[in-house]
């Protein structure tokens, strides 16, 4: 990864991120707070050996007195030592921690013997660090003469007394707030970037399955929660930017029509609630504003929404024209002024796979293809059921709504896998609920590479046809569409909606 990707990750889980690294820093300043402070004194000692004053008699002193003094440094927490110095000072309180209090310390090739005490009291710690170092003297002294009548060979000298520490040795807030920082720093970041592997949601097109290296994105509707109000917001508001996302969406689908030579196209999705109705109804829509003649066909047998979306007779529709009960002229309706006709789903069947996989419905497509310039299908979701594979056989391909931040990859490589079982086809994806604030819309505008794509007609092997809209990124967009609430309509969008009145075809 990158340094900008790394960042990115960062950005795109901040609240996680501040959190970790706020707690470490918070746990290091209680830490600081909670900790008693402590004073050190260092009492260091010269160790001496008497003997002739030839050279090779100092020099074998000199290591004779090298090896010694690591042996005083280890006798200076025992009893021998210590004993004295808690009588001298009346230590009987903390005369089982007194040796976990002094640290010794004897510097490479040298006599020099340190002897530090720490303690809560910077007085106390100076007066036993030099009691220490008397005591020391004396029993070294005293077990290093083996003769009473002749002086020791060894001598111990104070060179520098223990001093009152002006600042505690510890606890070190700076440092201990510099750790803590650090600390979080790499915690959270960490688990910011663990988080975001294991995240397995779509969020760019770089999580989409490419084909022989190319992503084929139709287009992408921005997200907006107010959408459900105006699920046909191209009918409503045409001037919207959001109406301008489904007409580019439009004409990256004639591209792909053109391309395949099949006037036939499934709209749907992995899983439910990804909006692939109302993108295929403001698809209908902007399609009939060309002037083409376009046919929707409501294929969802399982929850069909056309109807609602359209306010048109929904009771019958395709079933009952697949199983001969009515004329393809009675069940089709003319919606609007609009050169846009709609065929509803019609009663739910027991057996709504078998009845679109039917010879009938084969025999109907290929009319249909011939009377119409486009035909759209809203099919039920791939991955409850096999309804839109069975179509995707049976017309140009399928056009794949994916839910930005929802679907996740296995789901969408499961609804993949099941087209391609049949030998159907993707003809590209179409993204949807596209965030437009916060982190996500970042990653969104700069993870997509916006400079190499282009409008919504730049992606894959379309980019021919980039300079087609003029709203070039989707995070430009101040209104978007998000999921669809056939149930909640303003009047204001009742009185939008125009009464639908039936044509006759003949079949």
């Amino acid at each position: 990864m990158r340094l900008s990707e790394y960042l990115l990750v960062v950005r795109k889980r901040f609240v996680l991120f501040l959190v970790i690294f706020l707690a470490s820093v918070i746990s290091a300043f209680a830490v600081t707070s909670l900790t008693t402070p402590t004073y050190e004194s260092t009492t260091r000692l010269f160790v001496s050996t008497s003997g002739n004053e030839s050279a090779a008699d100092l020099l074998t002193g000199n290591s004779f007195t090298q090896q010694r003094v690591k042996s005083y440094a280890d006798i200076v927490t025992s009893p021998a030592v210590l004993d004295s110095v808690v009588a001298e000072l009346s230590l009987q309180d903390l005369a089982d921690k007194l040796p976990d209090r002094i640290t010794t310390n004897v510097p490479l090739n040298t006599v020099i013997l340190e002897i530090t005490v720490s303690d809560p009291s910077p007085y106390k710690a100076a007066s036993i660090a030099n009691s220490v170092a008397n005591s020391l003297e004396k029993v070294v002294t005293n077990l290093e003469t083996v003769d009473p009548t002749v002086a020791s060979p060894v001598k111990l000298s104070v060179i520098q007394p223990g001093q009152t520490a002006k600042s505690p040795a510890s606890p070190r807030p700076l440092l201990n707030l510099a750790l803590g920082a650090l600390i979080g720093l790499a915690l959270g970041f960490g688990v910011a970037l663990l988080r975001e592997n294991l995240d397995l949601r779509i969020r760019s097109v770089e999580d989409v399955p490419d084909k022989d290296g190319e992503v084929n994105v139709l287009g992408g509707i921005v997200f907006d929660e107010t959408a459900d109000s105006n699920p046909l917001i191209v009918h409503t508001s045409p001037k919207s930017t959001r109406a301008e996302a489904f007409r580019q969406l439009r004409t990256n689908i004639q591209f792909v029509e053109a391309a395949e030579g099949r006037k036939s196209i499934v709209v749907t999705s992995s899983i439910p609630s990804e909006g692939k109705s109302s993108t295929i109804a403001n698809l209908a829509i902007a399609m009939a504003d060309t002037g083409a003649k376009v046919l929707l066909i409501d294929c969802d047998f399982r929850k069909p929404k056309m109807h609602k979306y359209f306010s048109v007779e929904g009771a019958v529709g395709l079933t009952n024209l697949l199983i001969g009960q009515v004329k393809q002229g009675d069940v089709i309706q003319r919606w609007g002024r609009k050169n846009l006709d709609l065929l509803p789903a019609g009663q739910v069947p027991p057996n709504p796979s078998e009845l679109l996989g039917s010879e009938a419905m084969k025999k109907f497509l290929a009319k249909a293809e011939k009377d119409y310039d486009v035909v759209l299908l809203d099919s039920a979701p791939l991955l409850p059921v096999t309804d839109a594979a069975i179509l995707s056989k049976m017309t140009g391909g399928v056009a794949l709504v994916v839910a930005v931040g929802k679907t996740t990859k296995p789901q969408l490589a499961a609804a993949l896998g099941h087209v391609e079982a049949i030998g159907g086809k993707i003809l590209g994806f179409v993204m949807n609920k596209i965030p437009t604030k916060g982190v996500d819309a970042y990653r969104y505008r700069y993870s997509y590479k916006y400079g190499s794509y282009g409008s919504y007609g730049a992606y894959g092997k379309y980019g021919a046809y980039g300079r087609y809209g003029s709203y070039g990124a989707y995070g430009s967009y101040t209104q978007a569409y998000g999921e669809e609430n056939v149930e909640n309509t303003t009047p204001e969008t009742a009185t939008a909606k125009k009464p639908a009145r039936k044509t006759t075809k003949k079949a």
